[in-house]
């Protein structure tokens, strides 16, 4: 498990899956702002691709978010787009709505750049996000991040084009908070 200072990101459990797609996936407006097309419902007992982990997919490495105090389950985290080559991969997250506002998106975004960077060996990791998601924004910058630009009207969501912030940081520019 990687720990940071208040919530641990481990392996997907199958107990897991009911309670994130209940809270995260089957909320139209939730779901419609964090995937990047329509919210369509999923057949209960289906295998969810946003949930299911198929662990020989190397392009992606799905977490969920536990707290460490209890290990109640707090959320979803995701490194994906890993470019081996180019070492580089682009960091998501979800938390489930009564476990935002407590500083947990700051301490998964902090442990997974120290997966990215320490146990991966990555050079550059990018958040994409809607402009008006502040909470991301700031759990971002506060571990380094930095706005590099802005795509706008880039994202149709619950019917309005909205703008999507892109943020970068890189290795050495990343001060290690997070610990395994």
């Amino acid at each position: 498990m990687l720990r940071g200072d208040k919530v641990g990101l481990r392996a997907r459990h199958d107990d897991d899956i009911p309670i994130l797609r209940a809270e995260l996936y089957d909320d139209v407006v939730n779901s419609s702002r964090s995937e990047g097309g329509p919210w369509r419902p999923i057949t209960p007992g289906s295998k969810d691709p946003r949930l299911v982990v198929d662990d020989k997919e190397q392009g992606s490495v799905p977490f969920s978010v536990v707290e460490l105090d209890g290990g109640t389950l707090v959320g979803t985290a995701v490194l994906w787009g890993i470019d081996n080559h180019n070492r580089s991969a682009h960091i998501g997250l979800g938390l489930l709505p009564s476990s935002r506002g407590k500083g947990y998106g700051t301490d998964v975004v902090a442990a997974l750049c120290h997966y990215g960077f320490v146990v991966r060996g990555l050079q550059r990791l990018q958040i994409e996000t809607l402009s008006d998601n502040h909470a991301m924004l700031r759990s971002a910058e506060h571990n380094g991040f930095v706005r590099e630009g802005v795509l706008r009207s880039s994202a149709w969501v619950l019917g309005e084009f909205l703008d999507e912030v892109i943020l970068g940081l890189l290795a050495q520019d990343w001060k290690q908070g997070a610990k395994l």
